[in-house]
């Protein structure tokens, strides 16, 4: 690669941020191929010399995998792309997923010093960039593994936060065995996130890299039902790791939910993604492809839905959210992305009622206005419903994006085991360990529904908590100091 001019620190700052190049809207809006194109190699060293390689990076502390941002960074100004995957990958076994899917704008690069007087370097497109580059150029190095520790791990649950915990413990030695409920491994990255977002094939490859670190993955295997925690135990586990997730969706319980063409999320996209019913008929999943489809709620999911819905060929794709766009949870990326997809927004709005024809489809649904008034318990205004503001409008189809709760299977089949008001399993925060001896827990399945890579930093404290548990060290709290304030 080309070795780069050396600039000063005031210099890099004015650098403008190479964004990267994205299909256009009107392409995108018919196929279900991935959305941004990805960096150059040119580029990605133009994006890299933005970074000023802080002495006390503030980035770091913002990775919940800690990964070495300047050092990876500096790798990629310098061309040796190969070496800097290999540094993301000393503790994060997931760079393509993590750059493709993170919300970096809200993590690493919200605390970059760059971006105090101009845009923040593209961390999480320079990750990206380096998984890729390695992957595409059969790069990808399997690094020696220590000694084996003669312990073995069960790992329930083969997504981010399983796939996470697995690939730390056997990088630390020990035997891992990860559980996962469906036919493929990767949970809400394989059944969740549409491949217009995230590819299959990039999940497959990652999951790959586990394989050869030695993690045995059994799929179409689920924990509760042919073998429980105890049982685990009772096959030679010395210690068990549960991330579940949150997959039990959340509805509204307002009257016509049982109508025909009112899905929940999950089911929605889990048809779509994981069964390819967005390629039926040549894959046998079928999935309704309505004209006019309604999508509730303004997080991640609710835009993969929408968006989906966008490309399965709805001539009105809406958004209907109860609060304002300042409010909405998503990124502001996939905000921007389905503005420029032709999606509608209906905000401060809120569905009281579907309603049907005779043969029980539905045809549209009842709403009322709402406004914002005092902040809730989450920081945002609460919603407030306008007298008298009902209207209807038009659906054949709405998918319900509010959220989902935890899958009661397993605490029900885990005695001692204790969870929260919400089903949520507890855990200690510094251990991920839950009031089972040897028995930890991270991710959707304790915090709630939240974001990927919150789900992998639980599997990696829990990793190194279950890694001093097994070898009868103290577990102390696993997390890095952050660096002292500038």
């Amino acid at each position: 690669m080309t070795e780069k001019k050396k600039l000063s620190n005031k210099e890099r700052m004015q650098l403008p941020r190479i964004d990267m190049p994205c299909q256009k809207p009107e392409v995108r809006m018919t196929n279900f191929e991935e959305v941004p194109e990805g960096l150059t190699p040119e580029m990605a060293q133009e994006e890299a010399q933005r970074c000023i390689q802080c002495k006390k990076p503030k980035c770091i502390a913002g990775c919940p995998v800690e990964v070495k941002i300047p050092e990876f960074i500096q790798l990629v100004a310098d061309g040796k792309f190969s070496e800097a995957a290999r540094k993301i990958k000393e503790t994060n076994a997931l760079p393509a997923i993590c750059g493709r899917v993170c919300p970096q704008d809200e993590q690493c690069e919200q605390v970059c010093i760059v971006g105090k007087k101009n845009k923040p370097v593209g961390i999480g497109n320079l990750e990206r960039f380096v998984a890729d580059w390695e992957r595409e150029h059969n790069e990808i190095v399997i690094p020696k593994l220590p000694e084996p520790t003669g312990k073995k791990v069960a790992i329930v649950g083969a997504g981010p936060a399983g796939l996470t915990a697995g690939a730390d413990l056997a990088l630390m030695g020990h035997k891992v065995t990860i559980f996962e409920a469906l036919h493929k491994p990767g949970g809400v990255l394989i059944y969740g996130i549409p491949e217009f977002r995230l590819p299959k094939a990039i999940v497959a490859k990652e999951v790959d890299y586990l394989r050869d670190l030695g993690v045995e993955i059994i799929p179409s295997f689920v924990v509760g039902k042919l073998d429980t925690i105890d049982d685990l135990f009772e096959q030679g586990f010395n210690s068990v790791f549960i991330g579940t997730g949150a997959g039990l969706p959340n509805f509204m319980r307002i009257e016509g939910e049982n109508l025909k063409g009112v899905y929940s999320a999950n089911e929605y996209l889990t048809r779509s993604n994981l069964m390819r019913g967005y390629e039926f008929p040549d894959y046998d999943t079928p999935i309704f492809s309505g004209k006019n489809v309604a999508v509730l709620g303004g997080g991640n999911t609710a835009m993969d839905s929408v968006r989906t819905a966008k490309r399965l060929g709805a001539d009105h794709a809406i958004i209907v959210y109860r609060r304002s766009r300042t409010e909405m949870p998503a990124r502001t990326e996939e905000i921007h992305h389905a503005e420029e997809e032709g999606i509608e927004f209906k905000l401060l709005t809120n569905p009281i009622k579907y309603i049907g024809d005779e043969d029980g489809w539905l045809t549209h649904m009842e709403c009322i206005e709402m406004e914002l008034g005092e902040p809730d318990a989450s920081g945002r205004r609460r919603p407030v419903p306008i007298e008298g503001s009902n209207f209807l409008i038009p659906v054949d189809t709405v998918v319900v994006a509010i959220g989902n709760s935890s899958n009661p299977l397993i605490p029900q089949t885990t005695p001692g085991l204790d969870t929260n008001r919400w089903g949520n399993i507890t855990a200690n925060d510094a251990t991920m360990m839950t009031s089972r001896e040897g028995v930890f827990a991270g991710g959707d399945i304790v915090t709630g529904g939240a974001t990927v890579i919150l789900a992998a930093g639980a599997g990696k404290v829990a990793a190194r908590a279950m890694h001093r548990y097994m070898l009868g060290l103290p577990m102390v709290d696993p997390k890095p100091e952050e660096p002292e304030k500038e």
